[in-house]
């Protein structure tokens, strides 16, 4: 048997004007899982449990079979084991956001223009991060470079006592000042927030991304707190192999505290230009090297949810349909019998451009049997079948029949 996961970040939504009051999950041209769904099971799933914030952190390791109530221990301790940063057990892990803010004399009075820094380059960030280090990093303060806008800070004997240290994503478009921080135990992060300005403003990086038409990196922003994570074997707690297919350090250090295979794929972003068909052909590699179970992460739908892309999103869903999906159910009857589970992790609404706890639809396709599902794979189709799967984590056994 073998089982395959596609993780669709973000892809859930809410109905939006500018597509004419549907879904992308309505809109799309997904034909290979509505095929699926007509013989599938198809219900809901609640990701994220009351009281946790709407975080591809915590849903993804509901969806992976983790209860996050138990180990989740921070987003960027996650993060930095993906890019090889060691911690010790005194140590405080962020995420270090390469960021675009309006240029306000004072910080507070700043704008977060871009969550991203207009998409930067992997080499780009490297550079910047580099300089950042060289300049604010000391015996207490680390800096490492991660993908794209996503980088980490080591803070040594650091607190995770922080107050609200905002994800950028959740503020675009509006002024900085009320979602910084106000505890004390936060103000010496803020102060490397603030000092960074100064650093950036004329970095060799921004300056060729300015001559280029593209938005420079004015600032890091510091997030996602947390400290070193215990993550049980995945094949020791589920009696299979896995490995996890990702452009993300988020993921891939998941799949690296739990033990599985986490490969690199060429080209892939975590937007609408990752390389799809990389990533469906890393998942057939593992299969042929005899692991069990693939869990494929694509972050571009959930990227045009926070940049309130509607038409982008749409296209990012037909992108996993027909470049990873469709040649996935070519090449997995060769093994047999197989299983496969479609979902997103959370909803990340075109209305809102910032992750949501709603429960989000899942499909469970078996090759072994026909069941009745419903027409076509939407948010309110799977509300419909009454499903509800109250405890997200208990997906994985759903999936593996445990």
């Amino acid at each position: 048997m073998k089982y395959l996961v596609l993780l669709c970040d973000g892809m859930a939504d809410r109905p939006y004007p500018e597509l004419n009051d549907k879904t992308p999950m309505e809109l799309a041209k997904k034909p290979n899982m509505d095929k699926l769904a007509k013989v599938s099971e198809v219900g809901l799933c609640r990701t994220v449990a009351a009281g946790l914030k709407p975080g591809s952190d915590v849903a993804n390791l509901s969806v992976l079979g983790y209860d996050p109530a138990i180990c989740y221990t921070g987003r960027s301790p996650l993060e930095a084991a993906s890019i090889g940063v060691e911690l010790k057990d005194t140590d405080v892990a962020l995420r270090c956001n390469l960021v675009t803010l309006s240029d306000e004399p004072e910080f507070e009075n700043k704008t977060m223009v871009d969550y991203c820094a207009g998409d930067i380059s992997t080499e780009e960030a490297a550079e910047i991060i580099k300089t950042v280090q060289e300049k604010l990093g000391n015996e207490l303060y680390t800096f490492y470079a991660g993908v794209s806008y996503r980088h980490c800070l080591v803070v040594a004997n650091g607190t995770t006592a922080l107050g609200n240290m905002t994800p950028p994503h959740d503020i675009s478009g509006r002024v900085i000042g009320e979602y910084l921080s106000t505890a004390d135990t936060a103000a010496p992060l803020i102060d490397l927030m603030k000092k960074s300005v100064a650093i950036l403003k004329d970095h060799p990086v921004n300056r060729r991304r300015i001559a280029e038409g593209k938005a420079p990196a004015t600032s890091i922003w510091l997030w996602g707190e947390g400290v070193k994570p215990q993550l049980s074997d995945f094949k020791e707690k589920n009696g299979v192999s896995a490995g996890v297919i990702s452009a993300v350090d988020l993921l891939k250090g998941i799949g690296i505290c739990a033990n599985m295979e986490t490969p690199d794929v060429p080209g892939a972003t975590g937007y609408l230009d990752t390389n799809f068909t990389g990533k469906m052909q890393a998942a057939c590699d593992l299969f042929d090297k005899g692991i069990d179970l693939a869990y494929i992460h694509v972050e571009a739908p959930d990227e045009c949810g926070h940049r309130g892309e509607a038409q982008n999103k749409v296209r990012a869903i037909e992108e996993i349909d027909e470049k990873i999906l469709a040649p996935m159910l070519k090449f997995l009857p060769k093994f047999g019998d197989f299983r496969i589970l479609i979902m997103p992790d959370h909803p990340t609404p075109l209305c809102t451009r910032t992750h949501a706890s709603d429960p989000v639809p899942f499909l469970l396709y078996d090759s072994r049997k026909e069941l009745p599902g419903v027409d076509i794979f939407t948010e309110q189709t799977a509300t419909a079948t009454g499903l509800m799967i109250e405890h997200g984590p208990s997906i994985m056994d759903r999936l593996l029949q445990k």
